[in-house]
């Protein structure tokens, strides 16, 4: 590439100097932002006039009045009510480095200048050949996945992966997947997602096999949930396709389970000879390893594995045996030029900043925001904050009794003072949070504030 046009775009030191200054410009309004600040009564009417037209334009409303202005500061947001907002959902666990980190738009920047938006499975530039290596070497450390395939999305990156699969066992088609999981919202997706309520109306296909998650309030748990998942192949045999599980629950109640859990289903899925695929659209980055597979110690096992969110993109890993036939995955789109340059930095600065790893980054701010949440629930919260736990940045906690509309009040409650989370399960309900790695003590403080201030206007 040393004598193309391409390498002297890179290379041209005008260009350079007008990214940093453009950075470096945003950077300085960014931090005006200084903390929570109320909305501005001026700019009341037109925020209002805004998300009426969305609401309008997409059939319902936002769960939330949020409308970003473009403008944050780490854990910060601005919204176009003037208002100031602490982001502890972060788009649902996009935004791994919070609002406004300067490499991640300088990236973003850069990947802003190549000739294509969007770059495909059929014409890839450099930004895909790099992101794809990258997640190889990170995936490969610790597992036997050998290779991936680029989408735009985590729940494309969950169809290649069944599909993959299902080439490998076919004719099979049954997939054994746990209670409460979360695949994502195609038709297929959806089967895979124990949730009536993100399936209304849709026609039950019956290729979906249930197996009980952990309970940690039973010492047989394990014993029950193998001896269920035993009971399904021997009725279906030679029809299952695979089994697929979220290491750390999501969507469902951000649900934990130990190693000691999982290792008898392995170990039994290795015997009969039935793939593995973990699906960490939601995990990856986010326990204090890259995988959550490499936190539980079960790399050997995996034969596929997704994910998305952190990355900006979506991608299917697999090992040797499950590299599909060509023309089973494909798309038109593997990602945009921005995203693919955006992740690849992101995925750097967590790979080479102390972010992974027992005395990490991450595994720090989990240990200080679940005591934050257990000293509420032991002092001015007293009671009313109960099992805060997860992993890493994913954390959540049963607020009150749990039930689904005091929780959405909550959230409601929080996000007016000033603190965006989200729910999670639906029995108990519960609040989740997905932190960013760059959450400062000061921040967990304000948190806490906003938490102790909302959980006492409405208890």
């Amino acid at each position: 590439m040393l004598n193309t046009k391409g390498h002297q775009l890179e290379q041209s030191l005008k260009i350079k100097n007008l990214l940093d200054e453009a950075v470096k410009e945003a950077q300085a309004i960014g931090e005006q932002i200084d903390g929570i600040r109320a909305p501005d009564e001026k700019l009341a009417s037109t925020a209002k006039t805004v998300m009426d037209d969305i609401g309008a334009v997409r059939g319902r409303p936002l769960f939330f009045p949020f409308v970003g202005t473009g403008v944050g500061r780490g854990a910060y947001v601005e919204l176009i009510d003037g208002s100031v907002k602490l982001d502890l959902i972060n788009g649902i666990g996009i935004h791994v480095l919070g609002h406004s980190h300067p490499r991640v738009m300088s990236a973003s920047l850069r990947g802003a200048l190549s000739d294509i938006v969007m770059q495909g499975n059929l014409e890839p530039n450099r930004e895909y050949h790099l992101i794809s290596k990258k997640l190889v070497d990170l995936a490969s450390r610790n597992s036997r996945l050998k290779y991936v395939w680029l989408s735009t999305c985590g729940t494309m990156a969950n169809e290649n992966a069944l599909k993959a699969c299902r080439q490998k066992k076919t004719p099979a088609r049954m997939v054994i997947a746990m209670n409460a999981a979360f695949a994502g919202r195609s038709t297929m997706m959806a089967e895979i997602t124990d949730n009536p309520n993100f399936k209304v109306g849709l026609p039950e296909y019956n290729e979906v096999l249930r197996v009980p998650w952990f309970d940690k309030t039973d010492p047989n748990s394990s014993a029950k949930s193998l001896s269920v998942f035993k009971e399904h192949v021997a009725k279906h045999g030679q029809n299952i396709a695979c089994f697929t599980f979220e290491p750390m629950q999501g969507e469902g109640g951000y649900n934990v389970a130990p190693r000691e859990f999982f290792l008898p289903i392995l170990e039994f899925c290795r015997e009969h000879k039935i793939p593995v695929w973990a699906d960490e659209v939601q995990t990856f980055t986010r326990t204090g390893n890259f995988f959550a597979f490499e936190t539980l110690g079960i790399g050997d096992f995996i034969d596929v594995c997704t994910i998305a969110k952190t990355a900006q993109n979506g991608a299917t890993f697999y090992t040797e045996e499950f590299n599909p036939k060509p023309g089973l995955i494909s798309g038109t789109f593997s990602g945009s030029t921005v995203s693919l340059a955006a992740g690849l930095e992101i995925l750097n600065i967590l790979d080479k900043e102390n972010y992974m790893g027992p005395g990490g980054k991450i595994a720090m701010i989990h240990k200080e925001f679940v005591s934050m949440l257990e000293d509420l629930n032991s002092t001015t919260c007293k009671g009313l904050l109960q099992d805060a736990g997860g992993l890493g940045l994913m954390v959540a906690v049963t607020p009150m009794d749990g039930t689904k509309d005091k929780v959405d009040r909550l959230m409601h409650t929080l996000y007016k003072n000033g603190l965006i989370c989200f729910g999670c399960g639906k029995g108990p309900y519960k609040l989740r949070f997905l932190l960013p790695a760059i959450l400062t003590s000061a921040d967990i403080n304000v948190a806490k504030g906003i938490i102790e201030k909302s959980i006492k206007e409405i208890s």
